[in-house]
């Protein structure tokens, strides 16, 4: 099991070296993410989700951080073709060629596979990454929030707010365009081209929710609530279509954690018990209950293993139970199948890829488990053993034994079918006919055969692009090594390579840092690769081949090294004299011209074939041809490559020969020529097998030496002593490096040190006299500003005065204005004073002269009637006037008598009656005088008022326009409001006192009316008793006749009394009007004292 540590780093690789789950626990990977910090503690993972694809995850930690995984870019791929044939064009035996799965294959495009999307600093509680927009995905966040991210450009697409309680779980439809988020009181339909919400699902508060999802493959959503009612809407319209029926009566099940098969109609249910509910969602009924092993108490999580072949009815179901253990059932024949985690590393919640090849598990310590499904299920899906058993010939047999091939297959036996002449099928592993056994050295790894490379090789000319780099490996048997390339790769950058980048300015800043770390593993490997100046020539070729696989690279240069480069450091630091004398002898052996010509020029063979050994024909061949070389190296003996040196000088013989410049055979041997390397391998082959035995590199150069496995060889063939009297050397050298480049920076230091102190000093001085011209600058513009503020105070007094004077004369203006708006109103209220008198006084003469023109009928209506008596008396006074004479004389002493007395009477009644009508106009005239003085004191009041509300507006327009002068002000204001509640104080005073006359007004004019109506009535009753009495005298003592002398002889009186009653009036009326005239003489005199007092002004 391989374990990976995210710790800082932001991107990298998931694994270093091919996965190889075991059968036994299916672990593909660890993945555990912990910080560097001074207490390293462990980031726990929190949620995970697996993309549409199925080949790439998301995982969140408890901190916010939100990793992406792309597990198909790290060239896994449990499901790739086992098989790969090859058949030669011209007609030879099919070549069957049995590859690895691409887990084996590092081939070029390998790419990092984690990458940190986002930070969102706060716990995530839901995760979904199957959007429609592929790079897009759903986190819920601890702040009840949920944020649409990006993994291409991290950036936040959207946010979406609404819940009130922590996300627990997000649905999102088939097409990728709604997705639905649960918390524990409710379920929100969001639409994710918008990312608005559609739809929100509330419930009481006694009835929680479990979880509300999409069916797969469906337009239904199925909300399950934790009452165990579980209903079915249509998402378009959120109708409801069914609602499954309540558990059995005997089961006593809560419903927690629900899973759906692919195609939507098998319903899983679990909770706090051993049993699981199977439900039928097309019928609506419980078709199922399975009961799990006795040591499932609790179901934690439910979720079915998807198939390629069981069109979506899947029928093995992962239940995670309390003991962390996931446990795969088949729902059909209710047997376990396999299960993941242990009681000591137990699962927390599990997710599996679409695609069901992988299983993502977050373990309770908080790390992330992918386990891979093909292991896991390797046992259950192999087949049965075949019933049939072959039995092999001897060995001398061999031949005709493998002219048979077989086919098992279970449960039948074929027989073996002998082999013709006619095609093989394909995919049927063949052996080759003219093979031995017992030749050991030509079988390689991975069921390869060398010969029938070298074959294939002289075939085609090189190996195929595509299986290239499998095949190199495979010749060069390399063990890969993670373990102690790691520890090499782990010691750092070496000293010798810390400036590459100066000598070899490489542009691509990811091969110089390939080149860099495997240059740096080579030196610390062996020691003399650190002082080997041809070193980054020979390995570049292979950093840029390999560069995304470094471990290839290494172990191939380290192959290289090992078996082409022999002896080669055997005259370190000298070129190898001794490979150059070979290849010197193999060329005058076959073309003694070309090197007499050499010879002549003064051509060594450090001109003519070390270039090309230093940097592997690099620098001469383009990158096909390079390839198509080294296929034919790797496959062939070590002295292939000294050959290669030969053959291409033999084949560019004729522009050799035509070279006499030193200068042009260095050209000529340090850049791409015109020449055809397919007729340089010819060549080369020729070379190997015309040569002599006594010169031919073979009989120097040992066999090919594969690397060992689990530890690198020593490498040491090289003379030590020149390599540490070198490396202590160049430790000296480099010590006195440092010791120079340490004086050299202290006196820099000092000479920057002396130098940025003539700079601050002269900077200072700069800096003072620009201060001081800044301080004069400043100075003057204070001065002007002074100036300006001057003359803005002055212009500001000015207006200030301005705006004194104008309010002074608006308030003379308005005091006028109030003035004569007041005397205009006493002036109306007297003009309308005189207008009623004028009129009672009309109505008053108007009643007399009615009253006068009455009595004057009644005068003539009793001088008529007096005319009549008197006619009628004239007869009968004759008779009787004699008889009366006597008695009429002594009647008339008596009635002059009684008219004397009431002619006093009527007086004394009379002066009563104008007393009480002077009394009473007295009292009224009073009454009405101090309603009048009521009046004018209420409006006075008010006229107080307003003044005091204008002040109080003029003081506050004031304060605001003379801030300095504001404790005056206070203090003046707080006069006014002393003088303001004065003033209010003495209006109550004067209210209280009015209403207080009023009362007694109204008391006055009550006992006024009662003292009337007593004085009336006791006149009247003084007047009647002596009319009564008289009446009676006459009833008793007078004729008929009598009376009516009686009465016409009061007539007279009355008529007097009538005719001196309108003079009385009149002057009555006189003296009314008299006194309203001192009334209104009296109510101007206060008026003009009451505004003559003196006005406060401010200033």
């Amino acid at each position: 099991m391989q374990s990976s540590d995210l710790g800082n780093k932001e991107s990298g690789k998931i694994w270093h070296r091919k996965p190889s789950p075991a059968t036994h626990d299916g672990i593909i990977v660890n993945i555990v993410h912990s910080t560097s910090e001074y207490h390293p503690k462990v980031l726990r993972f929190l949620n995970v989700a697996f993309d549409g694809s199925g080949d790439s995850f998301i995982a969140g930690d408890h901190q916010g951080n939100i990793y992406v995984f792309d597990l198909h870019g790290n060239s896994y791929d449990p499901a790739a073709p086992p098989l790969f044939f090859l058949t030669h064009p011209g007609g030879l035996s099919h070549l069957e060629l049995l590859l690895l799965p691409d887990s084996k294959m590092l081939a070029e495009g390998s790419v990092t596979q984690f990458n940190l999307v986002q930070r969102t600093a706060q716990a995530c509680t839901a995760l979904a990454f199957n959007l429609r927009r592929k790079s897009e995905f759903l986190v819920a966040l601890a702040d009840y929030s949920i944020k649409c991210f990006d993994t291409v450009t991290k950036e936040l697409v959207s946010w979406m707010r609404g819940h009130e309680s922590s996300v627990c779980s997000i649905s999102v439809h088939a097409s990728g365009r709604y997705a639905i988020t649960t918390s524990s009181d409710t379920a929100q339909l969001w639409d994710l081209d918008t990312f608005q919400r559609k739809r929100k699902l509330n419930i009481r508060q006694s009835v929680g929710i479990q979880k509300v999802f999409f069916l797969p493959l469906s337009n239904t959503i199925l909300s399950c609530f934790k009452d165990n009612s579980i209903f079915a809407w249509e998402c378009d319209t959120l109708s409801c279509k069914y609602q499954l029926p309540g558990p059995p009566d005997g089961s006593h099940i809560l419903y927690k954690v629900f899973a759906v098969t692919r195609d939507g109609r098998i319903l899983a249910a679990g909770g706090k018990s051993s049993h699981l509910h199977l439900w039928c969602l097309e019928a609506t009924q419980l078709f199922r209950i399975i009961q799990m092993p006795t040591k499932v108490r609790a179901v934690r999580h439910l979720e079915f293993l998807p198939d390629s072949f069981d069109a979506g009815s899947n029928q093995v179901l992962g239940v995670l139970s309390q003991d962390g253990i996931m446990r795969f059932i088949n729902i059909q024949t209710c047997k376990l199948l396999f299960e993941i985690g242990t009681v000591e590393e137990g699962i927390s919640s599990s997710v599996i890829s679409p695609h069901g090849r992988y299983i993502a598990s977050i373990m309770e310590n908080g790390s992330l488990n992918v386990y891979s499904v093909q292991a896991l299920t390797q046992e259950i899906n192999k087949p049965p053993p075949p019933l049939v058993k072959v039995i092999e010939d001897l060995p001398n047999n061999t031949g005709s034994s493998r002219n048979l091939k077989m086919k098992i297959m279970s449960q039948r036996v074929q027989r073996p079918a002998r082999y013709t002449d006619s095609k093989i099928q394909t995919r049927v592993l063949q052996q080759d006919l003219t093979g031995n056994l017992d030749n050991k050295e030509n079988e390689l790894s991975e069921g390869l055969n060398k010969n029938r490379l070298q074959i294939l090789l002289k075939g085609y000319g090189e190996y195929p692009t595509k299986y290239r780099m499998f095949i190199w490996r495979s010749l060069l048997q390399l063990p890969e090594n993670h373990t102690a390339f790691s520890s090499l790769v782990d010691k750092g950058t070496h000293a010798a390579y810390l400036n590459l980048q100066k000598k070899y300015p490489i542009k691509s800043r990811k091969l110089l840092r390939v080149l860099q770390r495997t240059l740096s593993a080579l030196a610390h490997w062996s020691a003399i690769f650190s002082d080997t100046p041809y070193l980054p020539l020979l390995a570049f070729p292979f950093v840029k081949l390999f560069q995304n696989n470094q471990l290839i690279c290494f172990e191939v240069v380290a192959t290289l090294i090992i078996n082409w480069c022999q002896h080669w450091f055997e005259y370190f630091p000298n070129p190898p004299i001794n490979i150059l004398s070979m290849i010197e002898n193999v060329l005058a052996f076959h073309d003694k011209e070309l090197l007499q010509h050499f010879i002549d020029r003064d051509i060594t063979s450090q001109v003519y074939a070390w270039p090309l050994l230093e940097t592997l024909f690099s620098e001469v061949l383009t990158r096909e041809e390079w390839l198509r070389l080294f296929d034919n190296i790797f496959s062939n003996h070590p002295s292939f490559l000294l050959m290669t040196v030969v053959a291409y000088s033999t084949c560019s013989r004729s522009p050799l020969l035509n070279c006499t410049l030193k200068d042009d055979f260095e050209y000529f041997f340090h850049h791409r020529n015109n020449l055809d390397i397919n007729v340089v391998i010819r060549e080369v082959y020729r070379l190997m097998e015309t040569t002599p035995a006594d010169i031919h590199p073979n009989s120097m150069l040992n066999a090919f030496v594969a690397l060992t496995k689990g530890q690198y060889p020593i490498f040491n063939q090289y003379p030590k002593f020149i390599v540490d009297y070198q490396t202590q050397e160049r430790e000296r050298i480099r010590n006195d490096e440092l010791d120079f480049l340490r004086e050299r920076q202290t006196v820099e230091n000092m000479q920057a040190e002396v130098d940025e102190q003539r700079a601050k000093d002269e900077a200072w001085y700069q800096k003072q006299e620009l201060l001081r011209k800044a301080e004069e600058t400043r100075r003057e513009i204070l001065l002007q500003e002074e100036e300006k503020m001057a003359q803005q105070r002055q212009r500001l007094a000015a207006v200030k005065r301005e705006l004194e004077i104008k309010e002074i004369h608006l308030q003379d203006a308005a005091r006028r204005r109030l003035l004569k708006l007041q005397q205009d109103q006493r002036e109306m209220e007297l003009r309308r004073l005189e207008d009623e008198i004028e009129r009672k006084a009309q109505m008053r003469d108007q009643e007399i002269a009615a009253t006068a023109k009455d009595l004057e009928m009644r005068q003539l209506e009793l001088e008529a009637q007096k005319r009549l008596y008197e006619k009628d008396l004239t007869t009968s006074q004759e008779a009787i006037a004699k008889e009366i004479r006597e008695d009429t004389d002594t009647h008339r002493r008596k009635v002059a008598l009684e008219e004397h007395m009431f002619q006093q009477l009527l007086e004394n009644s009379q002066m009563g009656s104008i007393r009480a009508q002077r009394a009473m106009e007295d009292s009224l005239a009073k009454a009405k005088q101090a309603c009048l003085n009521a009046d004018w004191q209420i409006q006075t009041l008010q006229k107080q008022k307003r003044e005091d509300r204008q002040r109080s507006e003029g003081y506050y327009e004031v304060a605001s326009l003379l801030r300095k002068n504001r404790r005056k002000e206070v203090e003046v204001l707080n006069a006014m409001v002393q003088e303001e509640a004065k003033k209010w104080k003495e209006a109550e005073e004067k209210e209280f006192h009015l209403q207080s006359e009023k009362k007694v007004s109204a008391l006055s004019d009550a006992s006024r009316k009662w003292f009337l109506r007593q004085e009336t009535s006791a006149a009247l009753e003084h007047e009647e008793a002596p009319w009564l009495q008289r009446q009676h005298m006459d009833s008793a003592y007078l004729p008929q006749t009598s009376r009516l002398s009686d009465v016409s002889d009061m007539d007279p009186s009355t008529q007097i009394f009538s005719r001196n009653k309108p003079t009385e009036w009149n002057h009555t009326e006189h003296d009314l009007l008299k006194n309203v005239r001192n009334l209104r003489r009296r109510l101007t005199a206060q008026a003009r004292s009451s505004y003559q007092h003196p006005h406060l002004l401010v200033t």
